[in-house]
């Protein structure tokens, strides 16, 4: 670009690029950078097309060189092409493309399908199949529902029907980073449509390979600590057949900063072993005295007919930036593949409070 004023594209950023966050980085440099660009549609996505890294496999995670840009240096030319060009949505969508392949268009490729679901999918359909790694994997990231940094998708929040056989094409990917995506996708579909995760799960579990499997459990993972049973189902934990002989708690005060410690005796009343995962909710204290509930994992194990197993646990509770914690009485359950059994109480007491 022979007309490219480079004195003036770099002034305005390096004047405030060190005030700024991550995001609003990005933004300042696309913004500048979509000044500099000609307006012409097709010269744009050629000058955009030239100065991309050669390598479009494997310097995704590098840092650009004199070769051209990849890595997050990506990411304010993907903010432009999102930005800026929809009125040119094939020659865009095919840039976005492009650029996947040296970091991630997962951000840029939502102003497509915000502008138009339907066109962008049927763009992507033929990405299923390409072969490069992180076009693949962008079919799925690009389009997850509540994505992390992102604008949320709120058509495929309300329906992701139009993405499931999407999804269900690239479950076997070669690709653990392609499968990791699907896996992540689908665990946000469950956020707002669990029961029609945990019908997939069972449907993709049958004849899964040890690949597949690991993708549905972590697919679930949010489901399974909230105890979904139809979820659970998926990897053959039913409902317990269990009696809760002793939930007992050791610290019936606790200082904060120390540790919670208590303890559970389960006994099986069924008549062949049975399979439990065993999470406990510490139920919070809030500033309005009512108590939320906080899932923690615990214990996987496998219970005998009539078998009698004590478990303990030590659960720290100090200072995150997450919680506020309140003192007083504060309350503990066990949630055993699903369901709710058991209470007890122990007292938090706060800096002060013994003044």
């Amino acid at each position: 670009m022979p007309t490219f004023d480079r004195v003036g594209f770099e002034k305005p950023i390096l004047e405030n690029l060190h005030s700024l966050e991550l995001k609003a980085r990005i933004q300042l440099i696309a913004d500048q950078l979509h000044r500099a660009l000609p307006n012409d549609e097709k010269v744009r996505a050629d000058v955009l097309n030239a100065i991309l890294h050669p390598d479009e496999l494997d310097h995704a995670n590098q840092p650009s060189d004199e070769h051209g840009i990849c890595g997050w240096g990506i990411q304010p030319l993907v903010t432009v092409v999102g930005q800026h060009g929809i009125n040119d949505f094939e020659r865009s969508m095919d840039l976005l493309k492009q650029m996947t392949k040296r970091a991630t268009s997962e951000f840029g490729i939502r102003y497509f399908l915000l502008a138009d679901q339907t066109r962008a999918l049927k763009i992507m359909q033929d990405w299923i199949d390409d072969p490069n790694r992180h076009v693949r994997r962008l079919v799925s990231e690009g389009t997850r529902p509540r994505l992390p940094w992102a604008m949320q998708l709120p058509q495929l929040m309300a329906d992701p029907s139009p993405m499931l056989p999407y999804l269900a094409a690239l479950r076997d990917d070669d690709e653990e980073y392609v499968r990791r995506s699907v896996a992540n996708h689908l665990n946000d579909i469950a956020k707002d449509h669990p029961d029609m995760v945990a019908d997939l799960a069972n449907d993709w579990m049958k004849d899964a390979g040890k690949n597949r499997e690991k993708l549905v459990r972590h697919a679930c993972r949010s489901l399974i600590k909230q105890g979904h049973s139809r979820a659970l189902e998926a990897f053959g934990i039913g409902p317990p057949v269990i009696e809760l002989t002793q939930l007992v708690v050791a610290t019936l005060q606790v200082q904060f900063g120390d540790k919670l410690e208590f303890s559970a005796t389960l006994k099986s009343i069924g008549n062949k072993p049975q399979r439990l995962v065993i999470d406990y909710l510490v139920h919070f204290k809030k500033a309005n005295g009512k108590r939320a509930a906080k899932v923690f994992k615990w214990s996987k194990l496998t219970l005998g007919p009539g078998e009698i197993r004590s478990i303990t646990r030590a659960h720290p509770i100090r200072p995150i930036t997450t919680r506020r914690y309140y003192a007083g009485l504060q309350g503990l359950s066990l949630r055993i593949n699903g369901e709710d059994i058991g209470e007890a109480e122990f007292e938090l007491i706060m800096p002060g409070d013994a003044d």
